[in-house]
C-alpha cells in the first residue's frame, strides 16, 4: 500500500481541503494548459483554468477572490481533453464551497429599513446577504 505523500508548506491545508472537496488529486496536474485552451469560457475568466489548478496546488489563496470558480459551466471539456483525466469543474465547486462556507456578509442587515423590508421580496433579501451565490 503507497504511503500519502505529505507537503509541508504553508499551502498545503488548503490543497488538502480542495483534494478532498472534490476528489481530484491535483498533485498530477503537469500544467500542460490543455483545460485552458479546450474551455469555451476562458476569454471571461480572469485567471484560467490551468492557473486555477497552479494556485490551488501551490497554495495561493488568491484563488478565492478569482471569478474564474464562478464562470466555470462544468461543461466537462477541460476533463475529456486532460491527458491525466483530470476534472478542473470539479475543482471549481470545491472552490466554490470554501468560498461559501466562508459566509462573509456584504450587507448589513440593519443598513435596510422598516419600510423596505416589508416591500422587498423575501427572497432577493436572503440573497441578497451573501455574493455570489446564485
Amino acid at each position: 500500500m503507497p504511503k500519502k505523500l505529505k507537503f509541508d508548506y504553508k499551502g498545503s491545508e488548503f490543497l488538502d481541503k480542495i483534494v478532498k472537496l472534490s476528489g481530484e488529486i491535483i498533485t498530477l496536474c503537469d500544467q500542460c494548459g490543455t483545460c485552458s485552451a479546450g474551455c469555451p469560457f476562458v476569454e471571461e475568466m480572469d485567471i484560467t483554468p490551468s492557473q486555477i489548478m497552479r494556485k490551488v496546488l501551490i497554495g495561493d489563496m488568491e484563488v478565492m477572490d478569482s471569478q474564474t470558480m464562478w464562470i466555470c459551466a462544468s461543461c466537462f471539456t477541460c476533463t475529456v481533453r486532460c491527458p491525466r483525466k483530470l476534472d478542473v469543474s470539479k475543482v471549481s465547486e470545491a472552490l466554490r464551497q470554501v468560498k461559501l462556507r466562508q459566509a462573509v456578509d456584504k450587507m448589513d442587515i440593519s443598513d435596510i429599513s422598516a419600510e423596505e423590508a416589508k416591500r422587498l421580496p423575501v427572497i432577493g433579501l436572503v440573497s441578497s446577504f451573501r455574493k455570489l451565490t446564485g
